[in-house]
């Protein structure tokens, strides 16, 4: 349905008979809530929305229609003093709501006002406008006692929002606790999101096996390929416990290598149409926060009877085939995993490949085969990997490696103990590679089969006016890129990150700018989209792609598992239509997009809590974006991103800001502590040269300065 914006007609300016109009999803700039844009008509740059009034009750994320408005109601663009011409800046409104895709649900804090019917609520979120609340809809007493409920958070709906309002209606829908603390906070952010957290009703557990200890039926087993005594085994993050995937590597008798990559069969459980499917659809994805996940299916499935645990015979599909030849074998299997091993475990495995390892040094291995044959399998596979990871950077592929920030936590508390970034070892791009060679190879194979049915997973390029603007900027700072392709800019970032003593800050200043532009991966029906141009995967510059191998935690794999169940006939008839695939691509990218919010803001709050208990901790930082009152600064021990704003520096006497060209400059001015202390030094690493700061800093983007951690504002 759609939703107009107010109970007028949309605005129609009269100097127009062809209204300019435009339509997209709503971004609002989260450190910067006056700030909105929607992609142009061409996605080449943003169209931008000025001012709260300008997004008409719209929040961020909404499908919202924009239109030019009258150009008595433009802005005058007062020029720099150096130059005489001024301009018209077009202003925009959104006068249309296509879609809601908002929850309306926010978390925040009342503030009582004397005198009034209703309490304020302040959202957390600011790019939220506050709330009305009834004082009926308040705690009981909340009027008398307001001061009790000054740090308590609350999670509020908006259920209206009048035309004439700067203020939205709201109910209170849940009082979370007090602000600060992992568990209410995490409940806040899930209900923000619109992440089901509940427990599975017992309709969707009535869809599940009751037959426990469940085994594989025997007629299920002489349907499929056995595969039980090959050597099979999971690689893995130490602490999981959905098993989605495991490899196998055998040398066959004219040299050449066998390998194999088997997913669970998640579809043989979740059958289509059922209670258990309807959820799993809804919930579309598991949300993984640092200190727990969410399931989008019952454990029973996720960590039992799919996860591939060693040692159990358990139900997949596999791909088997040759490398770098065209033979591949795709079909229902049954496999026994001999051991789960990590990632580091696997990753000693490849630094020592002379080393004979003893059983004790890794966990148990099934009794069929020896740690040695292990070894000798993750090797080859290793060498395999490098060779296909060699080949698609040649045919152009783009990686943009941004780390993620990990955490030990305290197992009674579950508060950080200790923080890190993870590291990107052989290991992981191992698994990776054998990954995206299976999802590559499984688009090809159910669009061929249905093309018109196919759900794949598409990647546009970025948008075009930005990525110029990132190459002006680079040129200014003397890195010169090449955006003509992904290829040929992951060849020109691969040269500029050079191997001296800085080319880690540099790569992330290039990763981080790089990335700005880029679009988000989307899910799609290719009957539905049809223009195969429009299929292309940018970053993997391969013309079809999809996601096949993670049906436990993705619901959009069930469905690629269902087509290719269908396709080589060893599954059930679709009844899916072109329009029911493309409605659950929608939704499953809506959910993707969310879970991933969620998942950051779990680390935010993580991380604050590290400092808040850890801190100050002291830390070098790379200046990102300059502004004319604040600098954003990526810290760098900790790859995260945060804001400074001018006015909060200690010690500092004022603040200047000018532009040259795209490139935005701070001069900060120090008060001196006495007249005879030392300059000081500091790294520029604009031009990787060295300059003084006596009692005032230039900064730029890509400078280096040192920051110390004392607390995080929300």
């Amino acid at each position: 349905p759609h939703h107009p914006c107010s109970s007028a007609a949309p605005l129609a300016p009269s100097h127009f008979q062809n209204p300019i109009q435009n339509s997209g999803q709503l971004r609002i700039n989260p450190k910067k809530f006056t700030d909105a844009f929607i992609p142009s008509h061409d996605d080449t740059h943003d169209i931008y929305l000025e001012g709260i009034a300008a997004r008409n009750r719209a929040l961020n994320g909404d499908i919202v229609v924009v239109q030019i408005l009258p150009p008595e109601q433009w802005k005058v663009n007062t020029p720099p003093k150096q130059m005489s011409q001024f301009s018209l800046l077009l202003e925009y409104q959104v006068v249309y709501i296509i879609e809601k895709k908002h929850s309306r649900a926010v978390t925040g804090f009342l503030k009582f006002l004397p005198e009034k019917p209703f309490a304020l609520f302040s959202p957390m979120d600011h790019r939220v406008p506050r709330i009305n609340i009834p004082l009926t809809n308040c705690p009981a007493d909340f009027s008398l006692h307001p001061s009790s409920y000054a740090k308590v958070l609350f999670v509020c709906r908006i259920i209206d929002w009048p035309a004439d309002s700067n203020f939205a209606l709201g109910e209170l829908a849940k009082s979370l606790g007090e602000a600060g603390e992992i568990q209410p906070e995490t409940e806040g952010i899930l209900m923000e999101y619109d992440v089901d957290f509940s427990e599975f009703s017992d309709e969707v557990l009535g869809c599940l096996p009751t037959n426990l200890p469940w085994s594989i039926p025997p007629e299920e087993i002489r349907k499929r390929r056995d595969l039980r005594r090959e050597c099979i085994f999971t690689i893995d993050p130490a602490s999981a416990r959905d098993l989605d995937d495991a490899l196998s590597c055998k040398q066959l008798p004219d040299g050449n290598f066998e390998v194999g990559v088997h997913i669970a069969d998640v579809s043989y459980f979740v059958e289509e149409g059922n209670a258990l499917d309807a959820i799993a659809s809804q919930r579309a994805t598991s949300v993984y926060l640092v200190h727990m996940v969410i399931p989008m299916l019952p454990r029973l499935l996720c960590e039992e009877l799919c996860s591939l645990n060693p040692h159990t015979d358990r139900l997949t599909f596999s791909m088997l085939f040759l490398p770098f030849i065209l033979d591949e074998w795709f079909g229902r299997s049954v496999i026994c995993s001999c051991v789960k091993l990590s990632y580091d475990q696997a990753q000693s495995l490849i630094e020592a490949p002379e080393k004979i390892f003893s059983a004790e040094e890794l966990p148990t291995v099934d009794p069929l085969h020896t740690v040695d044959e292990i070894h000798q399998a993750i090797l080859n596979l290793h060498a395999i990997a490098q060779n296909l990871r060699a080949q698609r950077f040649i045919n152009g592929a783009l990686k943009l490696n941004q780390p993620k920030l990990c955490f030990t936590l305290n197992k009674e508390t579950m508060m950080p103990q200790g923080c890190s970034t993870d590291e990107h070892k052989d290991s992981n791009e191992l698994v990776e590679e054998f990954m995206l060679l299976a999802n590559m190879a499984t688009a090809n194979h159910v669009y061929q089969s249905f093309p018109d049915l196919a759900l794949l997973r598409c990647h546009p390029p970025p948008k075009t006016k930005l990525m110029e603007e990132v190459k002006e900027l680079c040129t200014q700072l003397g890195f010169d890129i090449d955006i003509s392709s992904a290829g040929a800019l992951n060849k020109s970032l691969n040269t500029l990150y050079g191997d001296d003593e800085f080319h880690a800050a540099r790569r992330d200043v290039l990763t981080n700018l790089c990335s700005r532009p880029m679009k988000i991966a989307l899910y799609f029906c290719a009957g539905i989209l049809k223009d195969t141009e429009l299929f292309k995967h940018y970053a993997l510059n391969v013309p079809f792609y999809t996601h096949f191998t993670s049906p436990i935690r993705r619901h959009a794999d069930i469905i690629v598992h269902r087509l290719l169940a269908s396709s080589l006939n060893c599954g059930p008839h679709l009844s899916l239509s072109a329009v029911e695939v493309g409605k659950q691509a929608s939704l499953c990218n809506d959910k993707k997009t969310a879970a991933k919010k969620v998942s950051e803001l779990s680390t935010d709050l993580f991380f604050g809590m590290f400092v808040k208990e850890c801190g100050p901790l002291d830390s070098m930082a790379i200046v990102m974006g300059v502004l004319d009152k604040a600098f954003d600064v990526i810290v760098w021990k900790f790859r995260v991103q945060k804001r400074i704003y001018c006015k909060f520096i200690a010690g500092l006497s004022s603040f200047h800001h000018r532009k040259v060209g795209k490139k935005s400059e701070l001069r900060l001015v120090w008060k001196p502590k006495d007249q005879e202390s030392p300059p000081i030094e500091q790294v520029r690493l604009q031009n990787t040269r060295f300059f003084r700061i006596f009692t005032d800093t230039l900064l730029s983007f890509a400078d280096m300065l040192s920051v110390s951690l004392l607390r995080l504002a929300a």
